[in-house]
């Protein structure tokens, strides 16, 4: 074992050793994240595969492709903490590349719908672990020094997940099957063990925490019914149905029957004591407002440009690729100045850079400009993205010990999820709402809907019904101008709805700025190296 004296000996410039450990990260977590985006794009596809054309599954079957995934996550991350102190970062961190794995070698396998979501629960055990002990590892070897750095290195995948799975998931379904969106997972993760087995050092845990069962009985199945309550809002349409407030209800007295429990035990499930550390407080108020904006808000730029632009998955996929863009110049940037200054001196810059953009958005109709407009409004958005996660996750967890790491991106990690889901369903309601009490936009839907089935002769009738799209076509003699005339007049509609969602998401992002005013804007102390023993100074991934 090496000596307390060596490590606190952390080189302040990022070299190879750690650069090794951080391939190992963010190539793991380049396979969770992608699959979460890479799956949407694939569910009309999905809708078709197992059923035929001619009698697709309802949009809400398939869906749940998606959702259990996004509930093995959540089930299986308030886990991390324990885990990582019980097992070792290294170990347990190559099971959950396995699990992935092979769970995302089963789903390519699928011969039914209900396979498929089942092996999508075994991926999603996998992928919620990843990310919190990415995040734990990355931190234990970059040292208090060179933690921004290392953190905004983690924070490409996050923020370009969204961004790239959709151009990936595009291009497999177009060019290959559905089935690749899984299969490509199977030699990124045997290339991702094996470097880990060659790059994590061994490290020799030494548990003394019991393990809260009572914790686990009520946080994770609190989280998973509490996101799925909220996961349902979209399909439901309000947030008053009884399938939501019967799931998020249950799922939320149990989240705060953990909360009064978990001040009991001295090792609970999740140590919620670590919000005493203002700081850390202070973060995450603001990452889970941020997330639940800004991954709603995310939503809304590729669903415009597939329903009012009319742009397939991978053209949509490619013209939101300027955000990507911005954020890898800035990223770098700020993770250099998180290691040298306050993030409370950097992270609103960012912020006000991505309401800038947000507000700039609500302006957007059916004929905006691309290059005139558009792609440089998602340009200035991603400079403000690069600027903001990775800063505030820094924030949380330099003032943890190195002991309290783990619980600490765990805790970080079910905000984000959690704020995402809520934002996401915020949003989504908001344009489906805005979408069905328009009367062109729905009366031209449901007419679309019912036309092919009608006969010709008794149009007219129909179309006494759909006053507002008899209105338009019966302007023109020509059927073929009335109906282009009824799709340009539908989608200036539909650019007016999603121009009213930017402006709510605006307003959300907005908010953030409130509770960023409190982050710190001295320089941190941290307490990575600060340990009750010898021993336990010692971060079990940096010297090698």
């Amino acid at each position: 074992m090496s000596s307390p004296a060596q490590t606190t000996e952390y080189p302040d410039k990022i070299d190879g050793a750690v650069l090794k450990i951080a391939g190992v990260v963010v190539l793991g977590a380049i396979m969770s994240i992608l699959d979460i985006t890479v799956v949407n794009v694939a569910l009309p596809d999905l809708q078709v595969t197992f059923t035929g054309a001619d009698n697709p599954l309802p949009y809400s079957t398939v869906a749940w492709t998606v959702t259990a995934y996004t509930l093995a996550l959540a089930t299986v991350i308030p886990l991390t903490g324990w885990a990582a102190d019980r097992f070792g970062t290294k170990r347990l961190y190559m099971l959950a590349l396995l699990l992935f794995t092979l769970g995302s070698v089963l789903c390519a396998a699928a011969q039914s719908i209900n396979m498929l979501i089942l092996f999508r629960v075994i991926q999603g055990l996998g992928g919620g672990l990843l990310m919190p002990l990415g995040m734990t590892i990355m931190t234990r070897a970059a040292g208090p020094a060179r933690m921004g750095r290392l953190m905004a290195i983690l924070g490409v995948p996050m923020l370009l997940g969204p961004i790239g799975g959709p151009i990936l998931g595009g291009w497999l379904i177009d060019k290959v099957s559905w089935h690749w969106i899984f299969l490509i997972n199977l030699p990124l993760g045997i290339i991702a063990l094996a470097y880990a087995a060659w790059a994590l050092p061994a490290d020799k845990p030494e548990p003394t925490e019991s393990f809260d069962f009572l914790g686990m009985a009520l946080m994770s199945p609190g989280l998973a019914m509490f996101l799925y309550g909220v996961s349902s809002i979209p399909d439901e349409g309000t947030f008053l149905s009884a399938k939501v407030l019967g799931f998020a209800g249950v799922g939320l007295a149990l989240i705060v029957a953990f909360v009064f429990h978990s001040f009991r035990p001295e090792h609970p499930l999740l140590d919620l004591r670590l919000f005493k550390n203002k700081n850390l407080t202070v973060a995450t108020i603001t990452m889970f407002i941020f997330a639940g904006a800004f991954f709603g808000g995310l939503l809304l730029v590729p669903t415009y440009l597939q329903q009012v632009r009319g742009e397939s998955a991978l053209s949509a996929g490619l013209l939101v690729a300027p955000q990507g863009i911005g954020a890898m110049l800035t990223m770098p940037i700020a993770g250099a100045l998180a290691d040298k200054m306050p993030v409370g001196r950097i992270v609103p810059f960012g912020l006000l850079l991505i309401t800038g953009g947000m507000f700039a958005l609500t302006q957007v109709d059916a004929d905006t400009s691309y290059w005139g407009y558009l792609i440089p409004v998602l340009f200035v958005m991603g400079l403000g993205m690069g600027g903001t996660m990775m800063p505030l996750m820094t924030s949380a967890i330099k003032t943890l010990t190195a002991h309290q790491v783990a619980r600490g991106s765990t805790l970080l990690n079910i905000t984000q999820q959690v704020a995402s889901s809520i934002g996401v369903a915020i949003i989504s309601v908001v344009l489906t709402n805005g979408l069905n009490n328009d009367p062109l936009v729905s009366q031209a839907r449901e007419f679309g809907e019912k036309a092919p089935k009608t006969d010709p002769s008794q149009i007219p009738s129909l179309l006494q019904q759909y006053p507002a799209v008899g209105e338009i076509l019966g302007k023109f003699q020509d059927q073929a101008a009335g109906q282009a005339a009824l799709l340009d007049a539908v989608r200036q509609k539909m650019g007016e709805v999603f121009g009213s969602t930017f402006l709510v998401a605006a307003i959300m992002v907005a908010f953030t700025l409130v509770s960023a005013w409190f982050l710190p804007r001295q320089r941190e102390v941290s307490h990575l190296l600060d340990e009750e023993s010898a021993d336990e100074v010692a971060p079990p991934v940096v010297l090698h």
